[in-house]
């Protein structure tokens, strides 16, 4: 499984831009589904339903497979490149760093010397130098989009690599994919679009498939690095993964987080429960597609969310598969 979250953390594809993303992915989810299309707003839907009964329910499954990114702006005179933000990108984490243009050009992220160095810069501050001399020399023009440039860091037991949100819940879904031979529902495995600038992707694809019951699989932000910005955060690495209950755009469904956690405990898979108290993931479009949908998500703790460095635990993501296929392989009670 490493290897396959190593392909995909490390392919460049910011939101609106998942062509690549979506196209490795289609090729690793082909043989595992009985339908595989792409809707006009480029979401993957695989659906898996071979095996379903007809007491089984019509189930969607949404990891995103874009990233946060960066457009670009204005190019001055002398070749350097003024930037804007596609998601939540922080201006303090892109200093010295490095990125990738879709055009495969790199280039490092610099900042104009503030007048107070005790205040954080603003992306007003920032640019982007790719080596050029001059405006007509630059390899990139307005409107390009770049990715952070970061290699996949293998340490063992954790996992370190920008684009972790949310690869690392489309890695997960993938593997689960491949063990939900016996589910006895109809699953719709999609991998959405343009969820780091306003659940785009999830909006449009929860309309068109109208599930009976909906599962986000995204990253979650954890409490145990020294002094976290939320110090009520309980959730940790290497604790197992996260069942959410609420976060800052929607209040899961008490019925699916009561059998989540009851598949946990039943199959002896470590789980914490989550609340967060800023950020929101496709569950939120979901729960509010159509009529109303129970939706609720399963969260693989994440450490330093939107920055290019972003670290998992191997074990927490091992889990998460296995809590999945354990949902999805029985009957679904929401009593």
């Amino acid at each position: 499984m490493k290897n396959l979250i190593q392909t995909l953390v490390e392919i460049p594809s910011p939101s609106g831009y998942e062509a690549q993303i979506r196209e490795v992915i289609r090729s690793v989810v082909t043989p595992l589904a009985d339908e595989v299309t792409t809707d006009p707003l480029g979401n993957l839907i695989a659906r898996k339903s071979a095996q379903a009964s007809p007491q089984g329910l019509k189930i969607m499954l949404s990891a995103h497979i874009d990233e946060i990114g960066l457009m670009v702006t204005h190019i001055d005179d002398n070749g350097f490149v003024r930037f804007t933000n596609l998601g939540g990108v922080r201006p303090h984490t892109c200093i010295g760093g490095r990125v990738r243009f879709l055009n495969g050009r790199i280039g490092v992220i610099s900042m104009e010397p503030l007048d107070d160095p005790a205040k954080v810069p603003t992306f007003d501050k920032l640019y982007i130098d790719l080596g050029c001399s001059s405006r007509q020399s630059c390899p990139v023009k307005v409107g390009d989009v770049a990715a952070f440039e970061r290699p996949f860091t293998d340490l063992g037991d954790r996992l370190i690599s920008k684009a972790m949100d949310d690869r690392i819940g489309a890695a997960v879904l993938i593997e689960a994919m491949r063990q939900f031979d016996a589910s006895p529902h109809q699953l719709y495995c999609v991998f959405s679009t343009q969820e780091e600038v306003g659940l785009r992707g999830a909006t449009t694809a929860a309309y068109a498939v109208n599930p009976d019951l909906a599962l986000a699989i995204d990253v979650t932000g954890t409490g145990d690095t020294p002094r976290p910005a939320n110090l009520r955060m309980e959730v940790s690495l290497g604790k197992g993964p996260a069942i959410k209950v609420r976060d800052g755009g929607m209040l899961s469904d008490p019925r699916v987080v009561n059998w989540m956690v009851r598949t946990a405990e039943k199959a002896n898979i470590p789980y914490q429960l989550e609340i967060l108290e800023g950020g929101t993931t496709d569950a939120r479009a979901m729960q509010l597609a159509r009529a109303g949908v129970p939706a609720g998500c399963l969260s693989i703790p994440t450490r330093y969310i939107h920055s290019p460095s972003e670290m998992v635990d191997f074990g927490d993501v091992q889990y998460a598969v296995r809590l999945l296929v354990e949902l999805m392989s029985h009957p679904v009670d929401l009593e």
